[in-house]
């Protein structure tokens, strides 16, 4: 049995091979998936000391075979092929900054969450953000988000209407004259 040590922040799979990020680590660690076992492949994806610092999670998109890591104020885009990886998305600017929590994807694009609290949908093509759904004042905490087949939300927070420490999951959806809640 292999197994990996450490502070797992992310885990994703293609084609029998699974990937994990650790905290704190430059690195992008590559197993086999092989019947019931985990077989350490001693393959990984290895950025510069000044490029991943913390990475919080790993999501895969089958359709372009593309692995995508939130890094504190950046997304990396990593290629499954030949391992080549790039500052995908920056998200520091002279405005506004925000750090990326975790990520999903859809068939169309990436939906990431972030600290301030908040859902960001961004083009798969070109990184340029589609939408920002703002959440209700009461949500302290965005822990994770998916966009439904419905193109509505699902999102695990903590900050109820109720209670500002209860953590909820909720669903949310858009109507003509904005976003409804319902937890």
């Amino acid at each position: 049995m292999v197994y990996v040590v450490g502070g797992v922040q992310g885990i994703t799979y293609l084609d029998n091979i699974m990937y994990v990020v650790c905290e704190n680590s430059y690195a992008v660690r590559l197993y086999s998936l092989n019947m019931d076992s985990l077989v350490d492949v001693r393959g990984m994806v290895r950025f510069a000391r000044d490029g991943m610092r913390s990475p919080s999670d790993i999501v895969v998109c089958r359709r372009d075979r593309q692995l995508y890591i939130p890094d504190c104020y950046c997304i990396w885009r990593v290629s499954v092929g030949d391992r080549s990886h790039t500052k995908w998305l920056t998200t520091e600017s002279s405005t506004k900054n925000f750090i990326v929590w975790s990520l999903s994807v859809t068939s169309q694009s990436l939906l990431s969450t972030s600290w301030p609290p908040c859902l960001r949908q961004h083009s798969m093509a070109d990184g340029q953000t589609l939408r920002v759904v703002q959440l209700p004042g009461y949500v302290k905490v965005l822990y994770h988000g998916v966009e439904t087949t419905r193109q509505t939300f699902v999102i695990g927070h903590q900050g109820t209407a109720r209670d500002k420490d209860q953590s909820a999951v909720s669903e949310m959806f858009t109507l003509c004259h904005g976003l409804q809640y319902s937890i």
